[in-house]
C-alpha cells in the first residue's frame, strides 16, 4: 500500500507540474513539414539557415548552370545530361550554360565498349535543340565523341585547358550473334560513323574526306592542335574565367521559359 500511495503522489505531482508549465512558442517557419525535413531527404530553410542532408555535387553545379561530363558516355550518363540541358533550358532560353568535359568518350579506360553511338547522338543532339548558349570547356580529354561534343559548343566559346587532350577514333562495335545480325549491325556500325563525321565537318570547317581520314585510326591532338583544326577556339587560362560576370550580363538581356 505504502507503494501503491508514493506512486499515486507522484503522478499527481507531475500532473501539477504540467498544469503550471508554459505553453510551449512555435518559432516562425518551424512547421511540421520542415522538422520532418531533418530526417527525410528534403531540404527545408530555418532562421536562414538550410536543414537537411546535403545536395549532391552535380545538382550544386547544375543550380550554376554547370554541366559536368566526367565518365564514359552510358545510357544512365546520356539521360542525365540530356535531362540537366532540358532543365537548362526550361530555366533560361538566354543566361548561357556551361559543360566541363574529362571523357573517354563511349569506351572505358581499358577500352571496353561503355555506351552506344545513339547515346552520343541524344547528347549532341539535345546541346543543337535547345536555345540556351552553351559553353563547352575540356579538361582533361575529349576522346571520340566527347570531342564531337566538346565542338558542338557555341563558336567563338569552345575552350580547352592547357594540357587538355583531345583524340578522334573510329567507332568501335560489339555485334555477337549470327552471321546476319552481325552484318546488319557493322551496317548500321557505317552509318553512324559517317553521321559522326558529317556533324565533325559541319564544326569543324574540315572536310569530311580529312575528317574521315583522320577518324580511320587514333589521332591525339594537343590544345593548340585542336584549335587549329577547329575543335575548340581558344585555350582557357585563370585571367580568362569570368563566368558570373557573363551569366549577370545574360540574365539582363532577358528571361525565358519553355522548350518550344
Amino acid at each position: 500500500p505504502a507503494i501503491v500511495l508514493h506512486a499515486a503522489l507522484l503522478c499527481a505531482a507531475c500532473d501539477l507540474a504540467g498544469a503550471f508549465r508554459a505553453p510551449a512558442v512555435r518559432r516562425p517557419g518551424r512547421t511540421p513539414a520542415a522538422r520532418m525535413g531533418l530526417a527525410g531527404a528534403a531540404s527545408e530553410n530555418f532562421d536562414g539557415a538550410r536543414i537537411g542532408p546535403p545536395p549532391d555535387i552535380p545538382s550544386l553545379l547544375l543550380n550554376n548552370r554547370i554541366v559536368y561530363l566526367g565518365t564514359p558516355i552510358t545510357s544512365a550518363v546520356s539521360e542525365l545530361i540530356v535531362a540537366e540541358f532540358l532543365f537548362l533550358q526550361y530555366e533560361s532560353e538566354v543566361k548561357p550554360c556551361y559543360m566541363y568535359i574529362n571523357s573517354p568518350g563511349l569506351v572505358t579506360e581499358d577500352k571496353r565498349l561503355a555506351g552506344l553511338d545513339t547515346e552520343g547522338f541524344a547528347i549532341v543532339d539535345t546541346m543543337d535543340y535547345v536555345k540556351c548558349p552553351i559553353n563547352t570547356i575540356c579538361v582533361g580529354k575529349a576522346y571520340g565523341f566527347a570531342a564531337l561534343m566538346l565542338a558542338s559548343g557555341k563558336k567563338g566559346n569552345r575552350a580547352v585547358m592547357p594540357f587538355a587532350s583531345i583524340m578522334l577514333q573510329p567507332s568501335l562495335g560489339g555485334a555477337q550473334g549470327q552471321a546476319t545480325d552481325i552484318e546488319i549491325s557493322a551496317r548500321e556500325l557505317l552509318y553512324n560513323r559517317k553521321q559522326m563525321n558529317a556533324m565533325m565537318s559541319k564544326r569543324t570547317e574540315q572536310t569530311y574526306e580529312q575528317i574521315e581520314a583522320d577518324s580511320r585510326r587514333t589521332t591525339f591532338m594537343t590544345a593548340q592542335q585542336a584549335i587549329d583544326y577547329g575543335i575548340a577556339d581558344k585555350i582557357l587560362k585563370k585571367e580568362q574565367v569570368n563566368f558570373a560576370g557573363a551569366a549577370q550580363a545574360a540574365a539582363t538581356a532577358g528571361f525565358g521559359r519553355g522548350l518550344g
